[in-house]
């Protein structure tokens, strides 16, 4: 009777062993990598990562240098972001999905930039990004077309560029389509735009008044000089600089808040031009 208690013992035993085992085994085990995949659900958007070909195009369109702070609107796997920081640039990732963010982070030690390329869990849409001198992001239209007015309220000449997709009735400034080159087969299209100055309204300058009107980075109006009006033509803004044609003179110059500084060229005869906001 005690043989058969103790062989019950000894199994029981075994077994409690065993189960013990087999939970330290499981608790020893460390957790398996996490690995992205194409197409997997995010906040807004689904994950499908930007072809490295497109990135140094953007990147390049952009003319990102080691004085830029880069931020990318929904980081990804962080390949936007460690590309401008090997480029010498201070970038930083805002990407809702936190396992794609500790990514990044890896991936970016990995690559030897973790001191220029930071990451964060976010929410774009409550994220401020106004300190930005160059803007990258690979959306949806809609999503672009909501970032919209935050990103033209930024700082005039912040560079933004796009993969896939535009913003609307705002026309890039430049397109560039890789499609078959370096191994792009889809979204191989970047956009890129660079915020204009507001100089809507009225202003003062020598040769009369002057009223703008405008539309992104494109503007019209006319240039009153007594009873002589005359239309204004081939109006353009490139960040803060502003060019236009009226009464036969070429004005340029650049826009600071309610200032315009520059140059007037008529038949070859450049002379310095000022406008004061209305």
């Amino acid at each position: 009777m005690n043989a058969i208690r103790n062989a019950s013992v000894r199994i029981v035993t075994g077994s409690c062993l065993s189960a013990m085992v087999a939970i330290t085994c499981a608790i020893a085990q460390p957790a398996p990598a996490f690995e992205p995949k194409v197409g997997q659900r995010g906040k807004d958007v689904v994950w499908v990562p930007t072809n490295q070909n497109l990135v140094d195009k953007m990147l390049d369109m952009a003319k990102v240098t080691p004085q830029d702070y880069v931020i990318d609107l929904g980081s990804g796997d962080g390949r936007t972001v460690i590309t401008a920081a090997k480029r010498g640039a201070t970038a930083h990732g805002i990407e809702y999905n936190p396992d794609m963010v500790e990514l990044s982070k890896k991936n970016a030690e990995k690559e030897g930039v973790s001191a220029r390329a930071t990451f964060e869990k976010a929410d774009i849409f409550q994220s401020d990004f106004s300190k930005a001198t160059v803007v990258t992001m690979f959306l949806l239209p809609n999503l672009n077309i909501k970032l919209r007015p935050t990103i033209l309220d930024m700082k005039p000449g912040t560079r933004v560029v796009s993969n896939s997709f535009d913003m609307g009735d705002w026309r890039a400034d430049e397109t560039v389509s890789l499609n078959g080159n370096g191994g792009c087969t889809s979204h191989c299209t970047a956009y890129f735009w660079i915020v204009p100055a507001k100089v809507q309204g009225t202003w003062k300058t020598p040769q009369g008044e002057l009223t703008l009107e405008q539309t992104y980075q494109d503007i019209k109006g006319t240039l009153k000089d007594g009873n002589v009006i005359a239309p204004v033509t081939e109006g353009k803004m490139t960040g803060d600089a502003i060019a236009f044609t009226a009464g036969g003179t070429r004005f340029t110059g650049t826009v600071s808040g309610s200032t315009i500084t520059g140059k007037a060229n008529k038949g070859g005869v450049e002379t310095d031009w000022t406008a004061t906001r209305s």
